[in-house]
């Protein structure tokens, strides 16, 4: 292998490592926050420091977790993995983590005194959670839910000190939605799982039950993503054909995946709809810009 495919190659396994793809999502996550509570567009310093925070926390966490997570990802035979698939050693997850995470606080600290302890609490959370939290998954699964859930009222902490009710309504729809993928996760973990005896939702409820668990807050956040649009909760959404629209793709992925996983419980099938779900979250992110914007 040449120097370039080498480097090519760690620069991918890093990608990886960190969640990167995640780590954009959070962001626009901030933006949308940021936008829908300052009414207009939130300022260039502010914005790229609270997008520094979030890429570098969300990444930096990640990859303590497959620091800890390495014999559990090994028994599952996790090859998206960089560190089951050797590319990365667990040394270098350490160094990304000791690296980007306090990073991520110094750069919550540029944005405002707010912003900076919810970094520094969600920094003490994702860390207790990689470390311990996360062996009781049923209690990790919802701490899961509300870190993809934190990022809209960081992003209008950003720019107010109020913060609109409907940054909250998405924050519980995001809530919901991070709920269905972790617990989507805990089915597709289950046999390292089991071998450990980690309090999970397939352990307890068996992975059919798990997956009717699942089902229940993705249909749960659909519901929700009508609210903004029949209620005057903000005059942006109320009546919003466009964000009506939108919004509809994103509920009709999350319907159609919770038709799908409450037949089935296969890795395979939850591996691509929880990949869907991704998808459907990130369509549901457009749908809340576009509303604030159009």
């Amino acid at each position: 292998m040449n120097e370039k495919n080498y480097f090519m190659k760690k620069l991918i396994a890093i990608w990886q490592l960190m969640r990167l793809e995640h780590g954009f999502m959070i962001a626009i996550a901030i933006f949308i926050g940021a936008v829908i509570a300052g009414k207009e567009m939130p300022s260039f310093y502010k914005t790229f420091f609270a997008f520094l925070t979030a890429l570098f926390l969300e990444g930096a966490t990640f990859s303590l977790n497959d620091y800890f997570d390495l014999e559990v990802d090994r028994k599952n035979k996790r090859i998206d993995r960089p560190l089951v698939r050797g590319d990365l050693k667990k040394r270098d997850a350490l160094l990304i983590y000791s690296i980007f995470l306090p990073s991520g606080i110094i750069a919550s600290s540029m944005v405002n005194e707010t912003c900076f302890i919810i970094a520094m609490i969600n920094a003490i959370l994702a860390t207790l959670y990689d470390v311990k939290i996360k062996e009781v998954k049923i209690v990790g699964n919802f701490y899961i839910a509300f870190v993809m859930a934190i990022p809209f009222i960081f992003g209008a902490t950003a720019v107010s000190l109020k913060i609109p009710f409907i940054v909250y309504l998405i924050s519980l729809i995001a809530f919901l939605s991070g709920a269905g993928r972790e617990i989507m996760k805990d089915v597709m973990d289950f046999v390292g799982d089991e071998a450990r005896k980690t309090k999970s939702f397939p352990l307890y409820f068996g992975k059919s039950g798990a997956n009717y668990f699942a089902s229940l807050f993705y249909l749960s956040s659909v519901t929700i993503s009508f609210v903004p649009f029949l209620f005057y909760i903000d005059r942006e959404y109320y009546h919003d054909f466009i964000y009506l629209a939108i919004v509809l793709i994103a509920d009709f992925l999350l319907i159609y995946t919770s038709a799908i996983i409450v037949k089935k419980t296969d890795v395979e099938t939850l591996s691509k709809f929880r990949k869907i779900t991704l998808i459907a979250i990130f369509i549901g992110l457009v749908a809340f810009l576009t509303g604030a914007f159009v």
